[in-house]
């Protein structure tokens, strides 16, 4: 065969299945004569591409492929912020405390959002469930604030990592850590 009438490749553009996976689907070889190219015994070929009566059907006996891109992937930034919180485990309470080294409670909140993720939220827990925006508990995601009540004002606040826990610094003489919500005292909000 002639470099003219070598088989040629078809991709298709990426296809988005969901949120977070792109996928791809390879095509078979289209050939330039007007003969179709072989296939399985019992699979038929697809009608000819449209735009030139020159090219050959496409082989449809080549299954779809899909794979993932890394590169295409967004993570949501609540699950930044999860991941974020989790990665503090372990360090210190300190009163005052906003990392990298030790926190308090509104301080692990402020280095993740404030200095890891570049939004803008103020220092203390009551200051911060004033500027979220407040949302059902039922509506709670990964990276929602959840705010500890006593008297209208929050008196401590963690960062929702799921499955009813919140990664928090609890007090002194404790460390960050992921616990189980105790309480129904507290109300949710979410970062603009």
């Amino acid at each position: 065969m002639s470099a003219s009438t070598s088989a040629r490749r078809i991709s298709l553009q990426s296809l988005a299945i969901a949120p977070l996976v792109t996928a791809a689907l390879l095509v078979g070889t289209v050939g330039t004569s007007p003969a179709p190219t072989a296939s399985a015994p019992g699979a038929s070929a697809a009608p000819a591409v449209s735009g030139s009566s020159t090219r050959a059907p496409v082989d449809v006996t080549t299954k779809p492929v899909a794979y993932v891109t890394p590169a295409s992937i967004a993570i949501p930034r609540g699950l930044k912020a999860v991941r974020i919180a989790a990665a503090q485990k372990g360090k210190p309470y300190r009163w005052g405390g906003a990392g990298p080294s030790s926190f308090d409670c509104s301080g692990l909140v402020y280095y993740v959002y404030r200095t890891q993720l570049h939004v803008s939220l103020a220092r203390t827990a009551n200051a911060q469930r004033l500027q979220t925006i407040r949302i059902a508990k039922a509506s709670l995601r990964p990276g929602d604030l959840v705010f500890f009540m006593s008297g209208g004002r929050a008196y401590h606040v963690g960062i929702y990592a799921g499955s009813g826990k919140i990664w928090h610094s609890p007090r002194p003489g404790q460390r960050v850590q992921l616990s189980k919500l105790w309480t129904s005292q507290w109300v949710a909000g979410r970062i603009r």
